[in-house]
């Protein structure tokens, strides 16, 4: 999927590749959703064909009316008994969100499904929340309800009748503005909530439990005596969070360099990593944007005041960070990013394409080898640092990549990694590669200074790497950033953001002294993992210099 069509592709813990959409659930309920709770058309209409052909309908016509429709509602009822959370139990109520617009062609089997489900269900077990636009007239300044009144007659044209509105605005609403959309739109006042513009997107949550938007929910899922689940929002640690953010002050600058810098969503969950870090830190997170086409040498001659631009804000950050990312544009522009923060001692974290990168430039720039290289980039290269992945598949691109939660064991203890995971034997992450890191080379890479301190189970994979002389050199195979949560960011971005502020020696010293609820190597009598050398036994992981929060029940989700 391309960045620049779909944003960022989110990674699940099963190896499932959706929509960034999921990301934000994960992020903000604290939940693991799998592949499942992604709805495509493609899936549903690939799981009725498969029914067909095992003679499921006994020869009758297929037709998207009740097939597609009966599939669209068996799935949703399927996934939504499925555990979201730590208690391995279904969730109290099951959040599906229908996207784009009403009207759209795409959408008409999905919304034909919904009107059914109601239904199905019957009243008290289905809550329609209708999202819609209060634009402004900017020549006379007035907020018009025209557009929610047109969207909620289309919608009572295809069958749903919204229970509550959800109106997005740039200011919060007028009194008579409600009342105007209550008769229009038949929904009661205290059913209409304003989501209007906030500071940060924290603020959202608070928003709505002061417009009580649960009380309305609650009512329309007659919840309201459910003792278990009819309860005041908890959000003091929330609301703490939102005001930290609000009073940060002093900046702390990263500068991000990729190839799709032009759309920020592409990156959206390392930026949403970096805030999290940022704000557990007490720093107002900077990220300066710099195309790494505009760090090459072309560059300087074709658009020099681009190229200009890009080195000063790279020169001028606290920190370097090179995301993942496909294909050779711009290949050369990171390798110089990652040579600068190397020879100038500036904090660098590399994700995926991003770590192979510096091994790449490690190679060229220590190592003397000059025609280091990628098989992604030059596949005739006679010193290929970066291979083909021996599992993958050279002819299908969809799904073939290794993907999903994957162990790493951290192979020696004193290095900052494994402090920034609380001194962990191993971390579950999640990938997404198609090449790695040429074991053959691991013994002369080690031997100019490079360590690999982290391995997969087998110890042929390569995971970490590290410059034990630098004040912060990181490379991790795996991407930190599905897995950092507003009240859990991930070590290795806290580890970055700490560098790049000059809190890391009191970060890891604090994780180093905290023992309470960490995943940490300590010697005893349990049984020890296979791939443990030292004798360690594993405790479960609560949580690092993080901390740990406890995940709500009262969501389950299932975009469509």
């Amino acid at each position: 999927m391309s960045p620049f069509e779909h944003g960022e592709v989110f990674v699940l813990d099963d190896g499932g590749e959706v929509d960034l959409d999921l990301g934000n659930y994960e992020r903000f309920l604290d939940i693991k959703l799998t592949r499942d709770n992604n709805i495509t058309t493609g899936k549903i209409y690939q799981s009725v064909i498969d029914k067909e052909r095992r003679g499921d309908y006994l020869g009758k016509t297929v037709q998207v009316v009740p097939h597609i429709t009966d599939e669209i509602q068996d799935w949703i009822q399927r996934v939504a008994m499925n555990p979201v959370d730590d208690t391995e139990e279904p969730a109290d109520v099951c959040v599906i969100e229908l996207g784009g617009t009403i009207g759209d062609i795409e959408s008409m089997p999905f919304i034909e499904a919904l009107g059914q489900f109601s239904y199905r269900v019957g009243p008290g077990n289905f809550c329609l929340v209708h999202v819609s636009l209060v634009p402004v007239l900017n020549v006379v300044g007035e907020q018009k309800t025209k557009p929610t009144q047109h969207s909620v007659r289309g919608l009572r044209g295809l069958g749903l009748m919204p229970d509550i509105l959800a109106c997005r605005s740039t200011q919060p609403l007028e009194e008579h503005v409600k009342v105007k959309l209550a008769q229009f739109c038949h929904v009661p006042i205290p059913n209409i909530i304003n989501l209007h513009d906030v500071t940060n997107i924290w603020h959202i949550p608070l928003l709505l439990r002061d417009q009580k938007a649960h009380e309305a929910i609650l009512k329309v899922l007659d919840l309201q005596c459910a003792s278990k689940v009819a309860r005041e929002p908890q959000l003091s640690e929330w609301t703490e969070r939102v005001s930290r953010c609000d009073r940060l002050k002093s900046p702390v600058r990263i500068a991000m360099v990729g190839k799709y810098t032009g759309l920020s969503d592409s990156y959206l969950s390392v930026i949403k990593a970096l805030l999290h870090a940022s704000v557990a830190l007490d720093r107002k997170l900077v990220v300066d944007w710099v195309p790494s086409c505009d760090l090459e040498d072309s560059t300087a001659k074709e658009t020099p005041d681009a190229y200009e631009k890009a080195w000063e804000s790279l020169k001028g950050a606290d920190g370097v960070l090179v995301p993942g990312g496909f294909g050779d544009r711009g290949v050369q522009g990171k390798i110089l990013a990652a040579k600068y923060a190397r020879e100038n001692n500036v904090p660098y974290l590399g994700i995926c394409l991003g770590m192979q990168i510096a091994v790449i430039e490690f190679a060229r720039s220590v190592m003397k080898l000059h025609g280091a290289n990628s098989t992604e980039f030059d596949p005739t290269t006679k010193t290929p640092c970066v291979v083909f992945m021996p599992e993958g598949s050279k002819t299908h691109m969809g799904a073939t990549m290794r993907l999903g939660s994957r162990r790493t064991f951290f192979q020696a203890t004193n290095c900052k990694s494994a402090k920034l995971y609380g001194n962990a034997c191993y971390v579950d992450e999640r990938h997404r590669h198609r090449y790695e890191v040429n074991p053959d080379m691991v013994p002369e890479f080690e031997k100019a200074g490079l360590s690999f301190v982290g391995r997969d189970e087998s110890g042929e994979r390569m995971e970490i790497i590290e410059l034990p002389t630098h004040r912060f050199f990181v490379g991790a195979q795996f991407h930190p950033e599905f897995k950092s949560r507003p009240g859990k960011p991930s070590p290795l971005f806290l580890g970055l953001v700490a560098a790049s502020s000059g809190q890391l020696d009191h970060l890891l010293q604090r994780g180093l002294t905290s023992s309470a609820g960490r995943d940490i190597c300590g010697k005893g009598g349990a049984q020890k993992p296979k791939a443990c050398q030292n004798g360690h036994v594993m405790k479960p992981l609560n949580g690092l210099v993080h901390g740990h929060y406890s995940a709500t029940r009262c969501n389950g989700v299932i975009p469509i």
